[in-house]
Parts: structure tokens; C-alpha cells; sequence
């Protein structure tokens, strides 16, 4: 995988924003240009993780590049063309719904909605606490939809929390490689 262009976003699962660094510093090592995404929320939101400040910081750092933020800053990735490969990580119950029912009104949203656009693959690694609940039929959707690839995962904590499912972020670069090729990376649950 080299001299692509691959967008990187991030949305609210907070507490898996440590994890998804990881791999998008796993991503920055390769041969490869990376466009940075958050969410208005993620861009916006101090937590007990990450003041949001030093997140951005530390992203924009790795990827070399400013974070697209809003809803106007997304728009042009379709029209323009600007991505090969799209990745979301963490991807919410809340983002996953919203784009299963065709719902565009963040920056991710819109980054995926203009991204899927030019046919090419949008990779999601999942971190919910509704994904068996609420969000299922929609990530059900999702796993029938072209050009959707997910990054394996597995229930992130079956006892104290059974409807939430987390992925595997250590295996996104090779998910990103499974994807360009127009493969789904197997096996989705593990």
C-alpha cells in the first residue's frame, strides 16, 4: 500500500480514541498521504481521555495535515475526489446508524456520504455500547451495503456490557489493504 490518499476519522467513542492513535500511527509509518476527520463532537469535547485541544494537536502532528471538522470542510471529498480509501475509527452506534438511513449532518457522516459517491471503499472499525441493540439492524445494513468494509470485531464486554462490540484497531492497515482490493477481511467476528 503506497501513494494513496486514505482519510482518517474519528468519532465519539472516547475512551477508544487511545486505540484508534495507535493506528493511525501504524498508518502515518506507510508510504501514504492521510486527510484527518473528527467529528464536530470529537473536535469540540474535552473528556477525561483527551482535552480535545491536545487530541487535535497530536492528530494533526501525525497526519501532517488540519482536521476537517465540519460539514462544509467534508463536502468537497466527493466532487474533488480527494480520497482512495476512507476510514472511521472509532465508528459509533450513533455514525454507523446515521449512514445506514442515508443521514448526513456531521463531518464524518459527510465525509463517508461524498466519499461513497466515486465508489470507492469506506473501512468502519465499530466502538459501541448499542451495537446488539439499537444499532444492530443498521450495522446489518451496513454489511450488505457496496464498498463497505469493517474492520473485525468482537463483544467488547459480553457480562457487563452484552449489546456493545468493539473492533480490533490493530488490524485496521490490514483491513485498509483487504479493502483496496475490494475485500472484506476475514473474520469480520471474532
Amino acid at each position: 500500500m503506497q501513494n494513496i490518499t486514505l482519510g482518517y476519522a474519528m468519532t465519539g467513542s472516547f475512551c477508544t480514541l487511545k486505540a484508534s492513535l495507535a493506528a493511525l500511527e501504524n498508518l502515518a509509518r506507510l508510504p501514504i498521504k492521510i486527510k484527518p476527520i473528527m467529528s464536530e463532537m470529537v473536535y469540540n469535547t474535552d473528556t477525561r481521555f483527551f482535552k480535545a485541544s491536545d487530541l487535535i494537536e497530536k492528530v494533526e502532528n501525525i497526519c501532517g495535515e488540519k482536521i476537517i471538522h465540519d460539514i462544509v470542510g467534508a463536502e468537497p471529498i466527493g466532487p474533488k475526489n480527494l480520497l482512495d480509501i476512507l476510514v472511521v475509527a472509532p465508528a459509533t452506534g450513533n455514525t454507523l446508524s446515521k449512514t445506514a438511513l442515508g443521514i448526513t449532518d456531521t463531518a464524518v457522516t459527510m465525509a463517508i456520504k461524498a466519499h461513497l459517491r466515486n465508489n470507492k471503499p469506506v473501512v468502519l472499525g465499530i466502538a459501541t455500547n448499542d451495537a446488539l441493540g439499537g444499532s444492530a439492524k443498521n450495522i446489518g445494513l451496513l454489511h450488505n451495503t457496496k464498498n463497505i468494509y469493517f474492520v473485525p470485531y468482537r463483544q467488547d464486554d459480553p457480562h457487563s456490557k452484552n449489546n456493545s462490540l468493539i473492533c480490533n484497531f490493530s488490524l485496521i492497515t490490514e483491513t485498509v489493504e483487504a479493502a483496496l482490493k475490494g475485500n472484506q477481511l476475514q473474520p469480520v467476528i471474532i
